[in-house]
């Protein structure tokens, strides 16, 4: 979404159907390492790009642990509405106007956790 294409056409270079991009998106699946080449090439990055703000633990045992949980931001951004919004807000060019719209969304979110 962020380099506007779609899953059904990164689907359809990879010659897959856009439900088995989006499970591997979803961490539904995972991908293998071929198939992480074909997309960075495709989405024109460098593997990396696909594990930046990757925070690991130490000692853990890297990539089989089933039960790991998303940082709340990963969350975030990776529904529709997260994304969208964080699209919208980085086209707010002027820094008073961005302030004021975290102000807003503070604001609603104090109202709907009943702080004060």
């Amino acid at each position: 979404m962020l380099i506007g294409m779609s899953q059904e056409k990164l689907g359809e270079l990879l010659g897959l159907t856009f439900q088995q991009v989006q499970k591997y998106e979803k961490g539904v699946n995972r991908i293998g390492a071929g198939r992480l080449f074909q997309v960075a090439r495709i989405l024109g990055v460098e593997i990396p790009y696909f594990y930046e703000d990757v925070q690991t633990e130490a000692g853990a045992a890297h990539g089989f642990a089933e039960d790991t949980i998303s940082p709340p931001v990963m969350e975030f951004v990776a529904s529709g509405e997260g994304l969208q919004l964080s699209l919208a807000f980085m086209k707010i060019k002027d820094a008073k106007v961005r302030k004021r719209v975290l102000e807003l969304v503070k604001s609603i979110a104090q109202d709907e956790s009943g702080e004060s």
